[in-house]
């Protein structure tokens, strides 16, 4: 084998690298990464939202945000509401899917039922409490006032009356295949 040339030759008289200065990996890989940031900034969405609003919440540029819009519009995870400007919202119905399918994937079936269960009861002893047939058909202030309770322990209350049927909802589909899930199911495969 020949030695290399003079001109790409190491030089002998250069110290090694402080490897100690360099960026630990765990810091280069750790889960700042641009498509996360965008990602949590149409989660957080409420109402729709431009290009400009969605990148100043990610904490990036313009262009960087309608290409992520773009590709999340593509996996249906946003959609499009308007053209001029162009505004996103949440597609709630994709996040949905994805949680009843965890739900299927990380559970047993007994399991599912059992959380259906304890989710079912909570949420009937939350519309006994509060005689109504929906959270939304509460009026905080007045239920405050007539039982005696603060504002804040009644939103409380209505706030997890509402998850708790939330969740009913999503184990319900968790824990049955025909709900409309299995044609999504196909073509995400």
């Amino acid at each position: 084998m020949e030695d290399p040339r003079s001109d790409v030759r190491a030089d002998t008289d250069e110290r090694a690298p402080n490897f100690d200065a360099l960026t630990p990996p765990e810091e280069v890989v750790r889960g700042d990464r641009t498509r996360d940031d965008f990602f949590d900034a149409v989660l957080g969405l409420d109402d729709p939202a431009t290009a400009r609003e969605v990148a100043d919440r990610a904490g990036h540029g313009v262009d960087a945000a309608r290409e992520y819009l773009d590709w999340f519009e593509r996996m249906g995870i946003v959609i499009q509401v308007t053209d001029s400007p162009a505004t996103y919202e949440r597609n709630q119905e994709y996040l949905n899917w994805r949680r009843v399918q965890t739900l299927r994937r990380e559970y047993a079936t007994e399991e599912l039922l059992d959380l259906l269960q304890s989710e079912s009861e909570r949420a009937d002893a939350l519309a006994a409490e509060f005689d109504a047939e929906s959270p939304t058909g509460v009026s905080i202030t007045q239920y405050a006032a007539a039982s005696d309770q603060s504002i804040e322990a009644v939103w409380e209350q209505l706030s997890s009356w509402q998850t708790a049927r939330r969740r009913v909802s999503l184990l319900e589909r968790a824990l049955t295949p025909t709900s409309g899930d299995a044609a999504d199911r196909e073509s995400a495969a």
